[in-house]
């Protein structure tokens, strides 16, 4: 038994599509998949269908993200208000307006990452399967599917916490912290009279026992942390949902554009390709039952096995070794097909680096 006689999981253009047959007589052609066997239209119904669901999933999410917004700039509608309307310390409504908007913020940023998650998926599906259609001949890049399934088994954040912050703040929340700066230090100077000079607006910024100087100096603190949170986090590019500048080193290495992966190429690359595939593993079965372990492995799984002779250096018996490649995903299924066949047999699950080959990462890289 070979790793070369398994299954490809991927579909490969080079190779007629199988058929099923019925009646002797071939029908429609099938798309191959990890094993199964589906009708090319049964195969685009489902995905069209999953398209769909995931759209309906990124709009809900983005909705939201109009709404927290929304939030903020009525809350420093009303402070502002309030603050220029009433005599006393109205300027310490400013200050609070200002926690609100960070609450805020901080509320959409967890937000955007969710709508990023179900746009990861869409930007997915129409680079790599609607796409696809459009150039022949058809042909998914085999990363796709992985990354679209480790996002269904295993969710999670395509962007960090700080790009989520930065940039929801870039977008919407620096005109917002721009707006209520500028009064509070405008309702500092005009009320309830026109400051003379400096020393009139730091008393008037004082807060019961905290010096004016000390306060001013924390709110610019605070403005200047913004600033530098934004710049730092421009060039975080791992948003899939966002129409963005790709800088160099992106484009280098993990984002090629359409059309511009080379002098002359004519494929055609999604911008944002993510490296995310599952976990690749190599597993060692030590069984007396090789022909039927392996046979249940091939059948059932559609994964190569290799059999190696080995001897138990305790007892001195000849037992065989199984040699299988897997995805993470897969070990749960291959420790029932084993326990099935041979309870008492001996299974090691190693992690790989990289596995080439038919299933896995193509051997020559386009």
């Amino acid at each position: 038994m070979n790793p070369s006689d398994q299954t490809n999981d991927y579909y490969d253009p080079k190779t007629p599509p199988f058929s099923f047959e019925e009646d002797g007589k071939a029908t429609e052609p099938v798309w191959t998949y990890r094993g199964y066997k589906l009708h090319a239209s049964e195969f685009t119904t489902a995905m069209v269908h999953f398209f769909r669901a995931e759209v309906q999933r990124a709009n809900v999410w983005r909705s939201r993200l109009d709404t927290t917004t929304n939030w903020a700039v009525i809350t420093t509608g009303a402070a502002l208000s309030i603050a220029f309307s009433q005599s006393g310390l109205n300027h310490v409504v400013i200050l609070v307006n200002i926690l609100l908007v960070t609450t805020f913020l901080i509320i959409e940023a967890r937000r955007y990452r969710y709508y990023e998650l179900w746009s990861y998926r869409v930007r997915l599906m129409e680079t790599d399967f609607f796409a696809a259609m459009l150039v022949p001949p058809f042909q998914p890049s085999p990363e796709w599917s992985e990354a679209l399934a480790e996002s269904l088994l295993h969710p999670q954040f395509p962007i960090s916490n700080w790009e989520a912050l930065g940039r929801r703040m870039r977008r919407n929340y620096l005109y917002i912290y721009g707006v209520i700066g500028c009064a509070w230090l405008a309702n500092l100077w005009l009320l309830p009279d026109t400051a003379r000079n400096f020393e009139m607006v730091a008393e008037r910024a004082g807060i019961g026992a905290f010096d004016g100087r000390l306060v001013l100096f924390v709110v610019a603190v605070f403005y200047v942390s913004l600033i530098i949170v934004g710049l730092l986090t421009i060039r975080m590019q791992s948003a899939a949902g966002e129409v963005l500048p790709r800088f160099g080193s992106n484009l280098e290495h993990n984002l090629p554009i359409n059309g511009l992966s080379g002098a002359g190429s004519t494929e055609k690359h999604a911008w944002y390709r993510p490296a995310f595939r599952r976990k690749q593993l190599l597993t060692l079965i030590v069984t007396d039952r090789p022909q039927q372990v392996s046979e249940r492995i091939l059948k059932d799984m559609r994964r190569g096995v290799t059999a190696l002779s080995g001897v138990g250096m305790f007892t001195g018996k000849a037992h065989q070794v199984l040699l299988c490649a897997l995805t993470v995903t897969e070990v749960p299924h291959l420790k029932s097909l084993v326990k099935a066949e041979d309870a008492d047999a001996f299974i090691i699950v190693s992690p790989a680096q990289e596995i080439y080959g038919r299933g896995f990462n193509p051997l020559e890289e386009k």
